[in-house]
């Protein structure tokens, strides 16, 4: 089982600005690669304070030229908001800008109030996303591309200059079905059950391995924090849980923004109930439950950690993991 950081790029207070924002996502970057993570998982969002970056290419781009080994991985580029036409071109460049090292993580887009609000009609989303991401691998890797559908009518064209490195495309998705279907597709996979049940997570692995092909890696996303004491762990779960309040506002609420900033709004799920679902722990505690994941068959797992905290105690986490929990980890895979 491998580990990559996922860049939690919340502006909780505005007045950090971008500028502070961007530079603490590029520490947590370069940390990454040092340590010996495989990757980091850049977000996508417009509008709003949470996981706040507009262009994940741009971004990948720019953590290539201050990193040197790490895999890049959009997590995820939002599809339903560009032009594939456009898109294509953007992603040749990256690639070949990043040294080879671009995952191109796609997906149709998380919150209805964001994409509603970028013209993408909600009840829309899936057959939207579906025709893009098939136009998409058209675009990449055929020279002669020419399309009818509802979202796209044009004669044939090229998108230049062609791919010169291989490109990895991972596909993000939660619903077992269209876990199963994008496995069987043949591209790599991201889910995460967000705060739900083991129950929910190991219905999404098992999916996975319904339709995979054997070359296509399953890539989970978690939020995790591994502790030095128990206090530690009970002001993180603090954070965790003030946090929530906020995503689920969007993910499934009546999603009320204010001037960018999301409302943080009471959820039915207890604090103690988060606990349960989040690795918010110490070392041995960490070890333990992470051990279930490479046993159950997950390839990757996307260590989501900052909940609010200073940046200086995300970097001394990541260096904490990195030492005491990732050499216990690294390379352990499914029983046969």
């Amino acid at each position: 089982m491998d580990f990559n950081h996922f860049l939690n790029a919340h502006l909780l207070d505005p007045a950090k600005g971008g500028i502070r924002l961007w530079e603490e996502m590029t520490a947590q970057a370069m940390a990454a690669d040092r340590l010996g993570y495989r990757g980091v998982s850049i977000p996508e969002h417009h509008l709003i304070n949470i996981l706040l970056i507009p262009s994940p290419l741009q971004f990948a781009v720019h953590l290539a030229a201050r990193t040197s080994r790490v895999e890049l991985v959009t997590a995820i580029a939002v599809l339903t908001i560009r032009d594939m036409r456009v898109l294509a071109g953007e992603v040749v460049m990256a690639q070949a800008l990043t040294g080879g090292r671009l995952v191109l993580g796609v997906g149709r887009g998380a919150f209805r109030w964001e994409l509603e609000r970028l013209g993408v009609p909600f009840g829309e989303v899936k057959a939207r996303f579906e025709d893009s991401l098939a136009l998409l691998q058209a675009l990449l890797t055929r020279e002669e591309v020419a399309w009818d559908s509802p979202f796209y009518r044009f004669d044939a064209l090229t998108v230049m200059p062609r791919p010169e490195h291989p490109l990895r495309l991972m596909v993000a998705t939660m619903a077992p079905e269209g876990i199963e279907a994008a496995a069987r597709a043949g591209y790599h996979v991201q889910t995460t059950p967000l705060s739900s049940s083991h129950a929910v997570l190991k219905g999404q692995v098992d999916a996975f391995h319904r339709g995979a092909t054997g070359q296509n890696r399953l890539m989970l996303q978690r939020g995790l924090y591994l502790a030095e004491s128990e206090a530690e762990a009970e002001a993180i779960l603090d954070l965790a849980h003030a946090y929530y309040d906020r995503f689920e506002n969007l993910w499934s609420g009546p999603g009320l923004v204010d001037r960018g900033i999301i409302r943080a709004i009471p959820r039915a799920q207890t604090r103690e109930e988060l606990r349960d679902s989040l690795l918010i722990c110490r070392t041995g505690e960490m070890i333990d439950r992470l051990s279930v994941y490479a046993e159950l068959g997950i390839d990757e797992v996307i260590v989501s950690s900052n909940f609010g905290q200073d940046n200086d105690r995300t970097l001394a986490m990541m260096e904490r993991f990195a030492a005491e929990v990732m050499p216990q980890l690294t390379g352990l895979k499914r029983a046969a």
